[in-house]
């Protein structure tokens, strides 16, 4: 299946969400889709991904979902959130009628690499439907999100910010939206993006049915919860802090000196691994650094542009650059296939965040190994993060070499050589334009070459029936700067005339 606008190819968009062997399951309920009430032909397409049991939060919810009902659905990164959600929003939409500029169905998501994420999940389910899906999101070009809404477009996954700004040039209308569906809504709670969700979910109808699915219930999304949801079941299939039995834990004490080699050993293993920095400035550089000593690297923070953004991610999916070194912009919603190692090069500053980075590698049941870098004054402030991420991880003071990186990493991959430096077209070099002419003459076509027009020949006679002064202090006259004004005996430019007081 092809990756939405322009989103990178991650293999089988389905697949992510999908068990894997050795995915922890749960004896009781249904055993299947069908048994849950999801439609045949929805089924099918499950089955045709290798899709064929649900996962704990879908087995949860998607009997009350596919009711009609509201629910609050919570659940850890990586627990198959999106297609518990994606499948009833798809088979309650069934059958309606499409109109222009009116979604059906919305999804707000707090990333642009979410909404591509949810809509490579609800494509295949959409098309099995025959119905239309489609994104919005800022940081591109709005003509194509124009066009599409002008058609007609049934599930419309979007980010805030853009989606206002549509609604504001009349380009959408959610009046006609029959489900909601916020996802991630405890990041958005985090970016400040609430008060423009409460705007949009204003505009929705208030019978419509809606869903909030959240790893997290704090940072006010309680208040979207009690405002907004009108009697809602709550399903959650994990603690507020869970974590995950597949993934194992270290910390890695290092100092300031050691660090910068630790971090190149690290990222040298054969295997795809994720980089957490701090600021976008860092990223760049440990990117840039890592390529140039052999280590193929992308970077992924909030300077770059969407086009630069799925470039990156496509690199690091095809395997082209192993290494993806990122802001917690990556920490939601990114999936790669096979992400083997997450490394909090900077810790993060709450446990939230340590979570959610992490989950980048041990999804849906698959192993993974997240190390965090700890300089000795963060010692304390790591211990008190992994305390409240529930986690115990195994702590060793290491130096370059160490034979506890090469247990995480792995062996390192052969040297790749970084490509040529791109050479910047040097343009050839201006000629300086011609000096204006000056009144009663031509151009002055230079002192040096001592050519003059028949101006310039008048400006050398004035020039000698100026008079010369010597400067104090030396034997040889010196030229005044300009002629001097006539009829008024002012001054010429450079002052006043020489041997003359200046009158009042």
């Amino acid at each position: 299946m092809r990756p939405p606008h322009g989103a990178p190819a991650t293999g089988d968009p389905l697949a992510g969400v999908a068990p894997s062997a050795g995915a922890p399951t749960e004896t009781a309920g249904p055993a299947s889709f069908a048994a849950l009430g999801v439609p045949p032909f929805l089924s099918s397409v499950l089955a045709a991904h290798g899709i064929e049991a649900p996962l704990p939060i879908q087995e949860r919810t998607l009997a009350d979902t596919l009711a009609g009902r509201d629910v609050l659905g919570r659940g850890r990164t990586g627990s198959g959130k999106t297609l518990a959600f994606a499948i009833p929003l798809v088979a309650r939409l069934v059958g309606g009628t499409r109109r222009p500029r009116q979604p059906r169905g919305l999804v707000l998501v707090p990333t642009r690499e979410l909404a591509n994420q949810v809509l490579a999940v609800i494509e295949p389910l959409a098309r099995a439907a025959k119905l239309t899906s489609t994104v919005v999101f800022g940081g591109v070009g709005q003509s194509p999100q124009v066009a599409a809404l002008a058609r007609g477009v049934d599930v419309l996954v979007a980010c805030p910010g853009r989606l206002e700004d549509l609604i504001g040039q009349r380009h959408c209308d959610l009046s006609g939206v029959e489900i909601t569906v916020l996802d991630e809504a405890d990041h958005m709670a985090d970016l400040g993006f609430l008060p423009g969700v409460k705007r949009l979910l204003d505009r929705t109808p208030d019978g419509g049915q809606r869903m909030l699915f959240s790893a997290t219930l704090d940072n006010g999304v309680d208040v979207l919860v009690r405002r907004y949801l009108h009697d809602p079941l709550t399903h959650a299939v994990d603690p507020a802090v869970a974590p995950v039995s597949t993934m194992t834990h270290h910390v890695f004490s290092v100092s300031a000196g050691d660090k910068p080699a630790v971090v190149r050993e690290l990222a040298a293993g054969r295997e795809r691994s994720v980089l957490f920095m701090r600021t976008k400035h860092t990223a760049k550089r440990l990117a840039k650094q890592l390529t140039a000593s052999g280590i193929p690297a992308v970077e992924l923070h909030g300077n770059l542009s969407q086009g630069a953004r799925e470039r990156n991610l496509a690199a690091f999916s095809d395997g082209s650059a192993r290494v993806l070194v990122a802001t917690d912009i990556a920490a939601r919603g990114i999936h790669v296939d096979d992400i083997a190692l997450v490394v909090h090069v900077d810790p993060p500053t709450e446990h939230k965040a340590y979570l959610h980075r992490s989950g980048r590698t041990a999804r849906a049941g698959a192993g993974g190994t997240v190390v965090t870098l700890a300089l000795p004054e963060q010692a304390g402030e790591v211990r008190t993060l992994t305390k409240q991420a529930g986690i115990r991880p195994t702590t060793v003071a290491v130096r370059p070499g160490a034979p506890e990186i090469e247990a995480v990493a792995g062996p390192a991959a052969p040297y790749v050589a970084p490509p040529p430096p791109v050479e910047v077209a040097q343009s050839p070099p201006r000629r300086p334009a011609a000096r204006p002419a000056r009144r009663g003459g031509a151009p002055a076509q230079g002192r040096a070459a001592g050519v003059a027009g028949s101006g310039g020949a008048s400006r050398e006679a004035r020039r000698q029936d100026q008079p010369r002064s010597a400067p104090a202090g030396t034997g040889s006259p010196r030229r005044s700067s300009g002629p001097l004004r006539t009829g008024s005996g002012a001054p010429g430019r450079s002052g006043q005339q020489p041997g003359r007081r200046r009158s009042r």
